[in-house]
């Protein structure tokens, strides 16, 4: 446990855990990345459940799954496009709002994208989370976790874990907050904005929340997954 700590504490975490969907000019892929990796490996993705790669379901890999509500993905979606290189332009918060309810962002729909890992849980063992659980009750959803990879951990490690890993402590750790990443430019908006529930109030005006009422409404009428707002 004591090396993982000084690891953590050296690496930033875009090293630690390779980004499988990366690719681009003049850079290694996620994938050649992920080939020069030991096992055990960490792996990020932002894909759908029905693109993941077949071998990471034929080899039972360990998968968490991390869902948040829609309002909040669009606002935070809007910001992190604002200042990352790689994104287009999003446009003003009215157009990009559209465009976000169109499903016209990376990675897709977030209705498709929730949805499917959902109803993919029917098919395969993986641990599927809520955000605002996780802020809710950081302790429960460590442990969740710990039961999940089959993980017995003492309670001084667990409040350590818990400590740790606060919004505001990676917020200031630069091993964490992707102030070292060399392709999203801080002076737009920070990497770790807010992280809250709820910050879409600040964000959406009255006439587009009763029109994200009525898209989420559509979305969401054939699934019994539900999101706190």
């Amino acid at each position: 446990m004591g090396e993982t700590w000084r690891r953590v504490r050296k690496r930033p975490i875009y090293e630690r855990v390779s980004f499988l969907d990366s690719a681009g000019p003049g850079i290694p892929s996620g994938t050649e990345k992920l080939d020069k990796m030991d096992s055990p490996r960490m792996i990020k993705s932002h894909l759908q459940a029905q693109v993941l790669p077949k071998s990471f379901w034929e080899k039972n890999c360990k998968i968490i799954y991390v869902a948040r509500n829609a309002k909040d993905v669009a606002v935070s979606y809007y910001h992190y496009q604002r200042m990352a290189y790689a994104h287009p332009e999003p446009g003003t918060w009215d157009e990009y709002i559209n465009t976000f309810m169109e499903g016209n962002v990376a990675f897709g729909s977030w209705a498709k994208h929730v949805k499917g890992w959902w109803e993919m849980r029917k098919k395969h063992k993986f641990l599927y989370l809520f955000y605002e659980d996780m802020l809710e009750d950081p302790k429960r959803e460590i442990r969740k976790v710990m039961t999940f990879m089959n993980q017995e951990l003492p309670e001084e490690i667990v409040e350590k874990i818990q400590k740790n890993t606060t919004f505001q402590v990676m917020k200031d750790n630069p091993m964490v907050n992707f102030s070292t990443f060399p392709f999203i430019d801080h002076s737009i908006s920070l990497f770790m904005r807010k992280g809250i529930l709820g910050d879409w109030k600040n964000q959406f005006t009255v006439a587009q929340n009763e029109i994200f009422d009525k898209y989420y409404q559509r979305e969401m009428s054939d699934t019994d997954l539900t999101f706190r707002m």
